[in-house]
């Protein structure tokens, strides 16, 4: 087999199969991550889904590391007024939402640092726990998510348009609308996870399932917890033993981790699948709404868009997952498990959707922190 095959074939390009050279598959001495310059095929990437100048799409990512940096540092200066945050692809800056509590000195701390602030009624805190309130009842299958949006000030139900006057439907909204704000938002269908059955040739298979590899770690790599449950036997895009689930939960979570070994080793990359290069792995900073993300998966390959929600509740026909991230990127069945990444930050691992790559969807990820946290892992980086 051909290095050029080997390399293309293993998923997200996270695990190269045993005789390689290391020198061919690890990439030289990297940069740090604030001097990282973006990739030309990345750009041109950029310029393709978000229809921008090549010097619109270099600033946009600077910008955009820009903001991924000052996100946590504005929520703690904020404090108890906080009332959550987002880029503004138009601004090209981060919008950090206070309450009226809000002092002027806070309020000029966060426009010094680079901010646009802007007062809500409702802070994080408050909008969370009626999230928390509303993630307590028993929703319908016709009610496929629900999230905090802070600029909008309540918590967003998503049901399927078709189902919206249904009994059960509304009466779930009536319960809902007692927890605090809500506001419902129609959408053609429900969501539901992107494992597959098995498809010769793609990356790793358990039992007759088929997903995606998402990131690196230190003996192995993450993944979907729907993908496959403790012990189960994974093997590779050649059908070679790579190793077995150490752990993994779905649903309520969803997100597992698998041990490599007999000849498998990690890389900190990334598959481009030939639309981009392939993308060094530097971090993990959580990447806020309105940034761009791309997502690399066995069945569809790279596709890119942005982050719409954070701490999304997703209502899957297996049971409810919490705190996903929900994105306007597309993907399809066998793309679980899958690498969603921002610029060179680790974002998380590929949940479920609706739609489809050709007519387009949104896509949820279970964060890449809370694994590493929850396994007492370490992100393989560049």
């Amino acid at each position: 087999m051909s290095r050029k095959k080997v390399m293309r074939a293993a998923a997200a390009a996270l695990l190269m199969l045993g005789g390689l050279s290391a020198a061919g598959t690890l990439p030289a001495a990297a940069q740090s991550a604030g001097e990282a310059p973006a990739s030309k095929s990345l750009l041109t990437a950029m310029q393709h889904d978000f229809g921008l100048t090549k010097s619109q799409a270099e600033a946009r990512l600077k910008a955009e590391r820009a903001a991924t940096a000052l996100d946590p540092k504005a929520r703690a200066t904020a404090g108890a007024a906080y009332g959550g945050s987002w880029f503004d692809a138009k601004s090209n800056r981060l919008t950090v939402a206070v309450t009226d509590d809000a002092s002027a000195g806070v309020r000029q701390k966060l426009r010094d640092a680079g901010a646009t602030v802007r007062t809500v009624d409702h802070s994080a805190r408050e909008l969370n726990a009626a999230k928390a309130r509303v993630d307590r009842l028993k929703a319908p299958k016709s009610v496929t998510s629900w999230h905090v949006d802070p600029g909008a000030g309540s918590v967003v139900i998503d049901v399927v348009r078709s189902k919206a006057a249904d009994n059960d439907v509304q009466r779930f909204l009536a319960s809902a609308r007692e927890a605090g704000p809500v506001t419902v938002h129609k959408v053609a269908e429900s969501a539901s996870t992107l494992a597959a059955g098995t498809v010769g040739g793609d990356p790793y298979y358990t039992g007759n399932v088929r997903c995606s590899i998402g990131f690196s770690v230190y003996g192995g790599f993450v993944t979907a917890g729907h993908c496959g449950q403790p012990s189960a036997a994974v093997y590779g895009w050649d059908q070679s033993y790579v190793g077995n689930f150490q752990g993994s939960s779905f649903p309520d979570n969803d997100y597992a981790w698998v041990n490599v070994g007999s000849g498998w080793w990690t890389v900190p990359v990334v598959l481009g699948w030939g639309t981009t290069s392939d993308q060094l792995v530097r971090g993990s900073n959580v990447a806020p709404p309105g940034t761009s993300i791309c997502r690399s998966g066995s069945t569809s390959h790279w596709h890119c868009g942005s982050v719409l929600a954070l701490n999304e509740t997703v209502n899957y026909s297996q049971g409810a997952v919490h705190q996903l991230t929900k994105t306007s990127v597309c993907a399809e069945p066998g793309d679980s498990g899958g690498a969603f990444i921002s610029g060179d930050q680790a974002q998380g691992v590929t949940s479920g959707g609706w739609g489809n790559c050709s007519s387009g969807g949104e896509t949820w990820f279970q964060p890449i922190n809370e694994i590493l946290s929850r396994y007492g892992l370490t992100l393989h980086t560049a």
